[in-house]
Formats: structure tokens, sequence, C-alpha cells
């Protein structure tokens, strides 16, 4: 096998060592997703498999000696010199450096997304938990308790009264 493509197998193989399939599973919410995430993986993992056991190979040398026997050492010559002047190109990856920029920016901008994800489901949570409190209380709470906790309502209210304004548009 050509240097280029045992080092395409050895990066590969490098690369699914360093995904973290169970971390990105843990932020799947729906089936469907699930399903599909479970489909590129088993994809990945029999690229994977298949590079590092196809390709990574050295092919078997050929025994010209023994073909020289059967067929003829004429024959076999004009073969062995074609295949001695086959030169394989050497794979150069021209792509890799214009994308690996842009990836990098999009995981700076996944990072700060999901910090900002964290905060709002903090902010959430603790929203959540106030409407919950306020619901099983509602129904003995009384309006100096309610304005209590909220008191920009109260502020309200009272410069609505104040100003003889009773929410009627008149």
């Amino acid at each position: 096998m050509s240097g280029a493509g045992k080092k395409i197998a050895d990066v590969t193989f490098k690369a699914g060592k360093n995904i973290d399939w169970e971390g990105m599973a843990k932020l799947l919410v729906s089936d469907e997703a699930r399903k599909e995430f479970n489909t590129l993986r088993r994809a990945f993992d029999d690229v994977n498999t298949q590079l590092q056991t196809k390709f990574s190979q050295e092919p078997e040398p050929i025994d010209w000696e023994y073909y020289r026997k059967g067929l003829g050492s004429r024959l076999v010559d004009m073969y062995k010199q074609a295949y001695d002047e086959i030169k394989i190109p050497q794979y150069v990856d021209t792509v890799t450096p214009q994308y690996k920029p842009k990836f990098d920016a999009l995981l700076v901008e996944l990072k700060e997304a999901e910090q900002t994800s964290l905060k709002e489901s903090e902010r959430l949570e603790k929203e959540i938990a106030e409407v919950q409190e306020l619901k099983k209380k509602l129904s003995t709470m009384t309006a100096d308790e309610y304005f209590e906790k909220h008191p920009e309502l109260k502020k309200k209210f009272d410069d609505e009264i104040r100003n003889d304004y009773w929410g009627y548009g008149y």
C-alpha cells in the first residue's frame, strides 16, 4: 500500500478513537435523532474497520519466478517492467487546510452556544420551580404576599390607582 493510503488509515483510526460518541449521544433528545446517530456511528465504524484491515496492509509481493516458469520469461519480463514503471501519485491534502479554520471557528461558536443554552436552562429551571411554588400557594396567598415577591407589579398597580386608571380605556 502506498504511504499516503496508510497515513489516511492511521489518521482515521486515531480520529475514531478521539470521538466522544457517548457524550454526543447524551445530547440527543428524540428517538429519531438517536436512530440516525446510531446509524452514523455504525457506518463510521464499518468504514474505519475497512480502512484498518483492507487498506492499511501492504499488497502481497508478486512471485515473478513462479510466473516465469509457467508463462515464459519474455512475457513476464514485459509485465514486470510495466508493473515497476507504475508510479502511484502521492496524495496531497488540500482540503483540510481550507476547512480546519472554519471547523475550529464552528467549535468555538458551538461552545459559546452550549454555555448560553446551559445558562438559559438554569434560568428556566428556576422559573419553573417558582411557578410550581406559586401554583401550590395560589389558593392561600394574599395580595401582600404576592406583591412582596413582585415589587415591580405593586408599583405598577399603585401608579395606576394614583393616576385613576383602572384598566378601562375611556
